[in-house]
């Protein structure tokens, strides 16, 4: 199993739990590829060693079971392949140094569901918020709890909720993912002192986070179970879904859709949408509406909103 990938050099995991860097064979490294990445953290691989070097080379990546992965910043490339094989996610939101905007959330959760990836929303930084922000929280839990989503809060200074992560994440792989600053190494920290990852603090200036992780990496937690720490995320786009299906992965929305008129309704301008009534009668929160809309329209450029 891959646990840390750098470059060209990729660390496996093998089956007696050695650790042996390896180098991808050449015919792999852009057979069919999509990504910038050809392995990600999670894959399992069959690879052979090299003895007097005590290194290997990876010879094949087996299928995935699932993986996800968000929009390149690389322009001659679709997409990243953040961490694959994952038994569930782990998103991490503030709502203050830095705020994670409600679209950034609901784009990881529309991911999620898109590559059948239980997901879990992580509000973290609870211990300097105001009692405004700590409302403002309880509803958003309200909100996503409402839809499906299991929620929890959590703060690192105090180790809030730290016990019942481990205990979340016993036994499973985990994906741990968020905007940069929003305290994942830090929480990790604290749920397990051993792993001592790399931490910095946010900027006063911008309050944004410094890109402190600069690659996807699994480590395993004395408690049971793996636990991957991915780079600070500034955002998610529309990759390998059809426009029509989005919907299909904002369960609010889907629960809705049967009651319109078409079958094949978009939910935009189209006669007796049930989406659209229910966000007249405030029974769908126009936050997840606009995420649907920004996710629709998110390669056409044809819907810009600056409200969430």
């Amino acid at each position: 199993m891959i646990i840390k990938t750098t470059g060209s050099w990729h660390t496996v995991l093998d089956d007696n739990r050695n650790e042996v860097p390896c180098k991808i064979k050449g015919k792999l490294r852009t057979h069919g590829l999509r990504s910038t990445n050809p392995v990600a953290v999670g894959d399992k691989v069959k690879f052979y060693r090299l003895e007097k070097e005590n290194t290997g080379i990876i010879a094949e990546i087996l299928d995935r079971k699932n993986y996800i992965i968000r929009r390149s910043s690389k322009l001659s490339k679709e997409s990243h392949v953040l961490a694959a094989n994952l038994d569930q996610a782990f998103l991490m939101v503030s709502l203050v140094s830095p705020r994670t905007t409600l679209r950034f959330i609901d784009r990881f959760l529309a991911t999620s569901e898109a590559y059948r990836i239980p997901a879990t929303l992580i509000f973290n930084k609870t211990d300097i918020y105001s009692s405004d922000l700590l409302e403002e929280m309880h509803e958003l839990m309200k909100m996503y709890e409402s839809i499906g989503y299991e929620t929890i809060g959590t703060s690192a200074l105090l180790k809030k909720g730290t016990e019942e992560l481990k205990e979340r994440m016993k036994g499973k792989i985990s994906l741990v993912a968020g905007n940069s600053g929003v305290g994942k190494s830090s929480l990790i920290n604290a749920m397990d002192p051993s792993l001592n990852l790399r931490t910095r603090p946010v900027s006063a200036h911008h309050s944004t986070g410094k890109h402190t992780t600069t690659f996807s990496e699994m480590f395993e937690l004395s408690s049971g179970g793996f636990i991957i720490d991915t780079p600070g995320i500034k955002g998610f786009g529309i990759i390998d879904m059809d426009r029509e299906e989005i919907s299909h992965f904002f369960p609010d929305i889907f629960a809705l859709s049967g009651d319109c008129q078409y079958y094949n309704c978009m939910h935009i301008n189209e006669p007796n949408c049930a989406v659209k009534k229910a966000l007249e009668e405030n029974r769908l929160s126009i936050s997840r509406y606009e995420s649907y809309l920004s996710l629709f329209f998110d390669d056409k450029g044809k819907y810009r909103t600056s409200r969430y």
